[in-house]
């Protein structure tokens, strides 16, 4: 038992310190389980068992349903729409966010749905004119509890109906109440919820929530570029005419990025490296007053006078490129990386002008910046590169891309598939593991995925992350590690009620899943809240459900769920703005949702 709590000790500290990949971590925990079969009781067949488990297997099939219907455009489309009618209207614009991520996140993955509607939202508050901060932290907090409405909203909520599956089969005279879940088996207190959460972020939570990102009028102004773009000339008596724009480069330390050049009324920008530098060619900078100072002393450069370099000048017909924001995904392989080391111009043919971090602007030695999930890229380039940007799992693309292989004809197919799948798991006539796969073959069969597609579609490090911790659970179960953590919650019994512990068992499970992964939560979570029921001789699927919800709501720190990373860096969020506008949703919560299983299904 001791060894199983050491192990779970060093997993805790490494799911929030994360200073590998928490997929990684999972494996290393499988791993170690087997290894140390003598004290944790882990067979190397049951620590390969989250492999095989159905939670494993249903999650990956989701992913392949969910990107089928991203592949159609449907939510583009959606957009576009929700764009009519909102236009400036801020209230019309946060209860549509809302709305339709709360809706959409009941019947696909929620967090590939906050990574499809975010450009959406993030245009659309550029459209109306209000700040993308106003909106973008109640997306991700409405996935959530959208993602509650089902069973298939979550991977947690699928991984919880596994486990209580197992300890159901498994102590059926101790566990009668423990069964895998239905379709809508939550879906009542998945509705209540997003009510009263709906509610929170239209009111309460609208004033919470700040507006940390100006409202647009310029990309390089929300950057606050404007002193760092600047146009220069190369007089004839420069040394830097007769070289190539690489060789120039090579030999400087100065921190410069050259954006575009302007030679004979033409303007030419990605690829420059290979081009002679001319005596009359302008050159718009990237750099900060003091290196250029030094720049034209050095180089013999001149400034123009009176240059303004902005949006427009670096977008349009003439350059042919676009100025978006990129957002480093979780689990980026760039994380960890900075652009240099990462070759970024030269790998995706395209110019990083500036990062945001959160609140943090960095404009200057961008190069030797360590890259972090959530970061937020000023990126210039061609609709081509910017598109292979959008198409690439490291990234998202924070405004709308217009994609030409978008299969539109195939929307009512898709949608209908998903519908289908749902349909047949929720009348019983299979288990959604089967109905899923099923669903996810007929997507392919249709046309509304090419085979190689399945592979893009499914997030493998949520799959392996699963795989991994799944025995953890089993580990706890064999050992008695479950028994003890629930004797010493059990202990409040003694001062409170059955129903405030259940309330006990959703704050302790959100403030864990604020810091490590809601997965890792539910496998640490359930097996010792089943056991403290079964010790109070209260209903345990009660229990279950509390750990479940909490899991699935984590508000508080932008780490607690992938949602909230998504939306830290283009919402310009601080750390503290998850406490200020989280932590009284996350105790509204806590008292809903116990409430609600009382009401429902009663905890005794």
């Amino acid at each position: 038992m001791i060894v199983v709590f050491l192990v779970i000790l060093v997993a805790l500290v490494l799911f929030a310190t994360e200073p590998i990949p928490i997929d990684i971590t999972a494996i290393g925990i499988m791993v170690a389980l087997m290894v140390l079969e003598p004290w944790t009781q882990v067979s190397p067949a049951e620590g390969v068992s989250g492999f095989a488990s159905s939670a494993t297997v249903t999650v990956l099939a989701m992913f392949i349903l969910s990107y089928g219907v991203q592949r159609t455009g449907a939510v583009q489309i959606l957009g576009r729409k929700i764009a009519a009618f909102t236009r400036d209207d801020e209230t019309r614009q946060l209860g549509a966010t809302i709305g339709v991520v709360g809706s959409i996140s009941g019947f696909i993955n929620n967090t590939a749905a906050v990574a499809i509607l975010l450009p959406m939202v993030t245009d659309l508050a550029h459209e109306g004119k209000t700040s993308p901060s106003k909106l973008l932290l109640p997306l991700s907090y409405a996935s959530m509890f959208g993602g509650t409405l089902t069973l298939i909203g979550t991977s947690t909520n699928i991984l919880a109906s596994d486990l209580a599956a197992r300890l159901g089969a498994q102590n059926p005279d101790i566990f009668p109440e423990l069964h895998a879940f239905s379709m809508f088996e939550f879906t009542a207190l998945g509705v209540l919820v997003s009510v009263v959460g709906t509610a929170y972020l239209m009111t309460v939570g609208r004033w919470l929530t700040p507006a940390r990102i100006p409202v647009r009028e310029d990309l390089t102004q929300e950057f606050g570029l404007e002193e760092y773009l600047t146009e220069v000339t190369v007089p004839a008596d420069s040394p830097l005419v007769g070289e190539t724009v690489a060789d120039a480069l090579a030999g400087t330390e100065f921190d410069v990025d050259l954006v575009q050049l302007i030679r004979d009324g033409q303007t030419f920008v990605e690829p420059l490296a290979p081009k002679e530098i001319r005596a009359g060619d302008v050159f718009a900078l990237r750099t900060d007053r003091e290196t250029l100072v030094s720049l034209i002393d050095t180089e013999g450069l001149e400034l123009l006078p009176e240059i303004s370099v902005d949006e427009d000048e670096l977008e349009g017909d003439e350059t042919g490129q676009s100025l978006v924001e990129v957002v480093v995904a979780p689990r980026s392989s760039l994380f960890g990386e900075t652009l240099a080391s990462a070759n970024f111009r030269d790998r995706y043919d395209a110019t990083v002008l500036a990062l945001r971090r959160g609140p943090e602007y960095i404009r200057k030695r961008m190069d030797h910046a360590e890259l972090q999930v959530g970061d937020t890229l000023l990126v210039q380039a061609t609709p081509d590169s910017i598109s292979r940007l959008n198409a690439n799992r490291d990234f998202i693309v924070a405004q709308e891309i217009e994609r030409p292989d978008y299969r539109e004809s195939k929307i009512l197919l898709a949608i209908g598939i998903v519908a289908a799948v749902v349909t047949v798991a929720a009348l019983g006539v299979l288990p959604i593991m089967v109905s899923a796969l099923a669903g996810a073959l007929v997507m392919v069969l249709t046309g509304v995925l090419n085979p190689p597609e399945i592979y893009d579609a499914v997030e493998w490090d949520v799959i392996f992350l699963l795989a991994g911790v799944i025995p953890l659970g089993i580990a706890m179960e064999e050992t008695g590690a479950a028994d003890l953590i629930a004797d010493l919650l059990v202990l409040s019994a003694d001062f409170f009620p059955p129903i405030a512990v259940l309330g006990l068992f959703y704050v302790v499970t959100a403030a864990l899943t604020n810091i490590v992964s809601n997965n890792a939560s539910v496998v640490l979570m359930i097996p010792v809240a089943a056991e403290a029921a079964h010790q109070l001789d209260a209903n345990a699927f009660a229990f279950v459900l509390a750990v479940t919800f909490a899991a699935s709501t984590a508000f508080m720190t932008p780490v607690g769920y992938q949602t909230n990373l998504f939306v830290y860096g283009p919402g310009g969020y601080k750390f503290t703005d998850y406490v200020r506008v989280g932590a009284p949703l996350q105790l509204i919560f806590a008292v809903v949702t116990t409430v609600g299983i009382e009401a429902i299904w009663s905890v005794a």
